[in-house]
């Protein structure tokens, strides 16, 4: 709920008479224009300095057990889902499999089912040996596609090949393709906020009705599935958990940021979203109260790995550092710690696969994977 707060401005007197002549046009510009500086220091000061006793009011965690907790965060779990707004797309025909061969011989199959007038598609690999196997969506950033993190056309190396080493530690992958390109999401998103949804709402959808047709096969096991996305699919990753019980850790990998200063406040130590064009990155009422920690607590008690280079533009790391130590607090009130960690390295927008392999083979292992599986 809005709160009308006065903000300090700066002690200034406007004239009062429209000036004649060459001096009018200059005058309505000056006073448009600090019309606008008075909109954007109210707005940044509702949504930074007035955050946390907004969060406050928001949220009534009940640590005292996994199952209160749970029940105490069910409020805001159904806010948050009215951010991405998810439509309902239901599956119009069967799923299509075709061969999808890969440079290096990695043998996938491309994954087609319609949904109306959409089809979720993406690209599925399985590791060699008997199953069943453990399996991770992975997840491309805005720049990218499915082929990318096994190392497909990977110039600046940002992904490591992360997806082929997951395949060679034993876990299948799901990588479904999503929209890539700047532009093209400043469009659809564009239609999205006419249409009361968000194009990170479509694409969990598309994800679910994938996730649903794969772990029906025998040779994937349902109980130990895992998420892992870079930047845009870190997005993914940490809007998607909340509203996706069946994945039951992840990674969070050049995303998890101090959202309220990433979205509104430039600052040189690193880029701002309200400076650029990236009008995708916003959707409506985001920092009303689920800034990066509170959404982390909204996949909480379930393992998370948040990695961020300290080289990344994308944040000022103490910030991150700061907001992380926000998120740990929610497991630790559980006594659950061990189950969230950060993976801070010297390295910039990339990821981190040594970590990001022990961190989800540690969780996803038979005997921890059953156990997540039951506190659901």
């Amino acid at each position: 709920m809005w709160v009308l707060v006065e903000v300090p401005v700066a002690n200034c007197s406007p004239p009062t008479s429209l000036p004649a002549g060459e001096a009018t046009q200059p005058f309505v510009e000056e006073r448009n224009q600090r019309y606008a500086q008075e909109l954007e220091r109210y707005l940044q000061h509702w949504l930074v300095e007035e955050y946390p006793l907004r969060a406050e009011r928001a949220w009534r965690r009940d640590y005292s057990s996994v199952r209160a907790y749970l029940a105490s965060v069910e409020p805001n779990r159904q806010r948050w889902r009215r951010v991405l707004s998810p439509p309902d797309l239901p599956v119009s025909g069967p799923l299509e499999r075709r061969p999808h061969v890969l440079p290096g011989g990695i043998e996938g199959q491309w994954l087609s089912l319609p949904m109306g007038p959409l089809r979720a598609e993406g690209l599925l690999v399985l590791p060699a040996g008997d199953g069943p196997v453990p399996l991770i969506i992975v997840q491309h950033g805005i720049g990218s596609y499915p082929e990318r993190p096994f190392g497909v056309l990977d110039e600046g190396n940002a992904y490591h090949r992360y997806a082929h080493e997951l395949v060679q530690a034993g876990f299948a992958v799901l990588a479904p393709m999503n929209l890539y390109g700047i532009e093209a999401r400043n469009r659809i998103e564009r239609l999205c906020r006419l249409a009361d949804t968000s194009l990170p709402g479509i694409e969990l959808v598309r994800m679910q009705r994938l996730l649903d047709e794969v772990l029906a096969d025998p040779r994937i096991d349902e109980e130990r599935v895992g998420m892992w996305g870079l930047s845009l699919g870190g997005l993914a990753t940490m809007f998607w958990m909340p509203l996706e019980p069946r994945i039951q850790a992840g990674v969070v990998c050049a995303w998890f940021n101090h959202r309220r200063n990433k979205m509104a406040i430039p600052d040189p130590r690193y880029s701002c979203f309200l400076e650029v064009t990236e009008e995708h990155a916003f959707f409506r009422g985001w920092l009303t109260e689920f800034t990066d920690s509170d959404v982390v607590s909204l996949i909480c008690p379930r393992p998370l790995q948040v990695q961020t280079g300290k080289a990344d533009r994308i944040a000022w790391w103490p910030q991150v550092q700061e907001e992380f130590a926000v998120a740990r607090g929610h497991y630790e009130a559980l006594g659950l710690a061990e189950r969230i960690e950060m993976d801070l390295h010297d390295g910039g927008h990339e990821a981190s696969v040594e970590a990001g392999v022990r961190f989800l083979s540690r969780w996803l292992g038979k005997a921890q994977g059953q156990r997540l599986k039951g506190e659901g």
